[in-house]
């Protein structure tokens, strides 16, 4: 059975960097103070849907062997690299400048079709130029990583806290 253009899923992926001057900036907001804002936010898009993240959710959609992309177990990394993205790669590319942080508490989030994932790099984490992305069921290149982003966005400086958002929707 084959299915046509107009069946077939499409999925969207927003991230959303978020900068901010101190970590109590960033929990003054999380916490609902309006007051508190981002002194810088950028929002992209497009990514590529790696080889194994791709293996990784089919095997979770039949109940194989995997593990989940949950609070516990996900991780989103940030690495200095600029290499293109491929479906082939495994994660991160950077040989020195990369860090995977866990979910922030709560996290990741479902909401109708999309799942976010949050993750929070505090002030002396990170202190590198930020140019790739994953979102990944490990602390690891050698976890799944379901994806992988180029997209400069800046150089974190130390005292600052980042946070970043990875929203998957799939329609």
């Amino acid at each position: 059975m084959s299915v046509s253009v107009l069946e077939r899923p499409k999925r969207r992926e927003v991230f959303t960097l978020r900068r901010w001057e101190s970590r109590e900036d960033y929990e003054l907001w999380r916490d609902g103070d309006m007051v508190a804002q981002p002194i810088e936010e950028s929002v992209f898009e497009k990514n590529v849907l790696l080889n194994e993240g791709i293996g990784a959710l089919l095997n979770l959609l039949i109940g194989a062997a995997e593990t989940a992309f949950s609070n516990a177990n996900a991780f989103i990394g940030v690495g200095d690299d600029n290499t293109a993205e491929s479906a082939a790669q495994t994660g991160l590319i950077a040989a020195t400048n990369k860090l995977y942080k866990a979910m922030e508490a709560s996290y990741p989030q479902i909401a109708s079709q999309t799942v976010t994932f949050r993750a929070v790099f505090g002030t002396s984490e990170g202190n590198f130029d930020w140019n790739e992305f994953t979102v990944a069921s490990g602390n690891s290149d050698a976890a799944d990583n379901l994806n992988r982003k180029v997209s400069a966005q800046g150089t974190k400086a130390s005292g600052q806290t980042w946070t970043i958002d990875v929203a998957v929707t799939f329609s």
